[in-house]
């Protein structure tokens, strides 16, 4: 996947971008994410998965996880 183009977040820049969530996309309905520090391991997913995943982590529906 080394043809993908990789954004990072803007938030990244405090720690100088080494350990933050990089995203890609892979085609019409593909998102690739990584972890800018283990950039070899990368989750594949849709764009209405990944739109509901971030929707439920700002909603709190994980804090319980923490």
């Amino acid at each position: 996947m080394s043809h993908l183009a990789w954004q990072k977040s803007s938030f990244s820049d405090a720690d100088g971008g080494s350990t933050c969530v990089e995203l890609a996309t892979g085609g019409q309905d593909v998102r690739h994410l990584r972890e800018s520090d283990d950039p070899s391991v990368i989750l594949t997913t849709s764009t209405t998965q990944l739109h509901a995943f971030l929707l439920a982590a700002q909603a709190g529906e994980f804090d319980h996880l923490i």
